[in-house]
This record gives C-alpha cells, sequence and structure tokens, in this order.
C-alpha cells in the first residue's frame, strides 16, 4: 500500500539521484515520470504508483520544497487534462506507453479538433468525414474551429464522422491526429484583445494510421464524454489559493486604492469575494470526489460558476478603477502561449472574461446538462435523435 510516508520516501531517493540544481529540467520530469511521481494514480510504468489521487499533493510539496521543475501544467492544459485521461481510458497499451510520458514532461504539446463552424452546442452533428482505405488508413477532409493552442501543438485529439447512415452520436469514432502531418493547416482567429490564442485548422486528404484510432469504431461519442468531462473540471476546477483568480486584483486595487471606494462597489466586492470563496471550496471538494473515479456530470455546474464570476468580477474591476478601467494599449496580433489573466490589465481581463461563458462548453449547454444529468429533469424532446446523419437538415 502506498502511503504519503512511501512517497515522501520515494520523493527524497529522486532527489538524491537527480538533484534540482544540477540536473538538466528535462531529464529531470523524465526521472520523476520514470519513478511513478508524475500523477501517483495512473498505473506503474505510465508515471503513477496506483496510489490515491489525493496522494499527489504530498509529492508535489516535497519537490516544490526542494526547489525541482514542474512540467509547465498550463502549457499544456489539454493534453494534461482532456487527452491523457482519455488516453488512459481508452488507449491501448501501445498507445499508452508511446504518448503519456511526452506529454507529462511537456515535450509533446496537445490541441482539441472537436468543434466545428457547424457543429459547436451540436458537436454531435460533426462533418468532418474519415474514410478507410480497407483496412489500412484513414482519411480525414474537414474543418475544425476554436481549437486553443492548434499552433504549438504536436498532437491533436480529434472526433470526425466514419458512418454518415447511422443516427449523428453512433457515427463518430475518436482519433489521435499527428498536427505536423500533410494536409493539416492552422490558421490563427484574432481575438477582441488583439491575441490568436484560438485557430481553426482545415485538414485535407490527411492519413491517420488505425493505430492511432482511440476505442471502437463508431465509439467516438462515448470516448468524447470521458474527455468532455474531464476538460469541465479543468476549467471549472481549478486549484486556487484563497483571493487565487481573478478576486485577486480587484480585492489588491480596493485596499491600495482608498480613493476609489463607495458604498455600492464596497458591498458588490464583499458579495463577489464570498462566492469566489464558494467556488475555491467547491472546485476542492469536486477535486476529493476526483480522486474516489472519473469525473461526472458535476464539472458543468463548476464551469458554469467560473464563467460568471469572472465576467462579474472583471465588470466590477472596470467599474472599481473608473476611467483606467477602459485601458487597454495593446491591440496587436499575438499568438501567446499561456491565458494570463492576473498578470495582465484591467481592460485585458474585462475582455477575455468574455470568452468563458463559450470556452469548453457554452453556459447554454451546461445548463441543460447540469438539469438532466444532475438534476434529473426531463430532457428536451429531441426529433433529431434516431435519423441518420447524412438525412439531418443543414
Amino acid at each position: 500500500m502506498t502511503d504519503a510516508a512511501e512517497l515522501k520516501r520515494r520523493a527524497a531517493e529522486l532527489l538524491a539521484a537527480h538533484p534540482p540544481a544540477a540536473t538538466d529540467r528535462l531529464d529531470f520530469l523524465r526521472a520523476r515520470f520514470d519513478a511513478g511521481l508524475a500523477w501517483v494514480h495512473y498505473p506503474e510504468g505510465l508515471g503513477g504508483l496506483g496510489a490515491a489521487r489525493s496522494l499527489q499533493a504530498v509529492v508535489d510539496a516535497e519537490l516544490e520544497a526542494a526547489g525541482a521543475p514542474d512540467n509547465d501544467p498550463r502549457r499544456n492544459g489539454i493534453g494534461l487534462g482532456m487527452a491523457a485521461p482519455t488516453i488512459l481510458k481508452y488507449g491501448t497499451e501501445e498507445q499508452k506507453q508511446r504518448y503519456l510520458r511526452p506529454l507529462w514532461t511537456g515535450e509533446e504539446v496537445w490541441c482539441q479538433l472537436f468543434s466545428e463552424p457547424g457543429a459547436g452546442s451540436d458537436l454531435a452533428g460533426l462533418g468532418t468525414r474519415a474514410v478507410r482505405e480497407g483496412d489500412g488508413d484513414w482519411v480525414v477532409n474537414g474543418q475544425k474551429v476554436w481549437t486553443s493552442s492548434a499552433h504549438n501543438a504536436r498532437w491533436a485529439i480529434l472526433i470526425a464522422r466514419t458512418d454518415p447512415d447511422v443516427p449523428k452520436h453512433a457515427g463518430i469514432t475518436y482519433f489521435l491526429c499527428d498536427m505536423t502531418d500533410p494536409g493539416v493547416d492552422v490558421r490563427p482567429l484574432r481575438q477582441i484583445t488583439g491575441e490568436a490564442e484560438f485557430n481553426e485548422v482545415f485538414l485535407t486528404d490527411v492519413r491517420i494510421p488505425d493505430s492511432r484510432r482511440l476505442g471502437a469504431i463508431g465509439d467516438g461519442w462515448k470516448v468524447a464524454q470521458t474527455t468532455l468531462n474531464n476538460e469541465r473540471v479543468a476549467i471549472g476546477g481549478m486549484r486556487l489559493p484563497r483571493e487565487g483568480g481573478m478576486i485577486g486584483p480587484v480585492s489588491r486595487t480596493w485596499r491600495e486604492r482608498p480613493e476609489l471606494r463607495t458604498h455600492d462597489l464596497h458591498q458588490r466586492l464583499l458579495g463577489l469575494w464570498v462566492e469566489a470563496e464558494v467556488a475555491r471550496l467547491t472546485g476542492e471538494r469536486l477535486r476529493q470526489q476526483l480522486a474516489l473515479g472519473q469525473p461526472g456530470p458535476e464539472g458543468a455546474g463548476m464551469k458554469l460558476a467560473f464563467a460568471r464570476l469572472n465576467q462579474e468580477i472583471s465588470g466590477l474591476e472596470v467599474e472599481l478603477r473608473g476611467e483606467e478601467g477602459l485601458l487597454y494599449d495593446d491591440w496587436t496580433m499575438r499568438r501567446p502561449e499561456l491565458v494570463d489573466f492576473v498578470g495582465r490589465d484591467a481592460g485585458y481581463r474585462y475582455l477575455r472574461s468574455k470568452g468563458n461563458s463559450i470556452e469548453g462548453g457554452t453556459s447554454e449547454v451546461l445548463l441543460n446538462i447540469v438539469a438532466e444529468r444532475v438534476l434529473g429533469l426531463p430532457s428536451e424532446p429531441r426529433t433529431d435523435k434516431d435519423v441518420a446523419w447524412k438525412d439531418l437538415a443543414r
């Protein structure tokens, strides 16, 4: 049984064999993965020890105290939060061995090829086609959109239609796509902030070996649910310290700029501070539930709260700062690797937060998920549920 004491011993052995100050960063991360200290709840040989997920904090604390490098999780959030748990659940042993180690170390960044211009909220209506040549490769044609980090990614998780003659949910298959393959064209989508962290991706006769299929043919929707549930937990259940996230900057401004205060703004700030603390504690509870198994639809509720709270906090901050809150001085086209809410100015936070209720599932769709899968309310009528995809109106 791997307990906290055993993990501390293993961490000490890793640090002794690979002193952080004298070891190349990537070499240290690879050694950490091989020692089973990357994600301790994963199986042995895949970066873990089969330990309780809650014990990861023990390892992280020991290594952080010793000045060990981390794997820069924000840079590869889609890989760590979405691709990895899906590969672990549905991948073959060969796929797990090939992809999980360089994913965790950050050597290979991942993106997500799900949404399409005509299949965003209704993701199951996607039209990107994957046609198999006999028993060989799949040939993929189509367009994906709102793809975060595609310009930095080596790999992508991709869902495509493989059978148009069955209802839309049944004819989808899940693939792992090499973003460097011929036929993959990544184009920037410039946002209101001037940045282009998102992309549209065109796929033209992209060949994907069947060995890169994840799960059974036609089971792509089921596999994708693992990805989507993990995505919502990753967005809505981020671990934050007290006054972490966007409530931090506005709280600091309140303390440091007494001349900006009004009674009304004070009351609103208190209310949002309490909500931010409730969200933080709820996120901790959600992570504890996650430690017991795969994430469920509860993550949709957290993601909903995260989006609304961020937008309300950023609006309050702009009001608190008055005219200076409207300042925003960098509209140039930029291709950032990370979204930096806290390190930027109030104008940026206000503009960027508008995307929170769209990315990771729109708030309208998540409200339906909470209603149906958490509260058990009747589903909305769906007249297209049993109609072959090819016969749907588009």
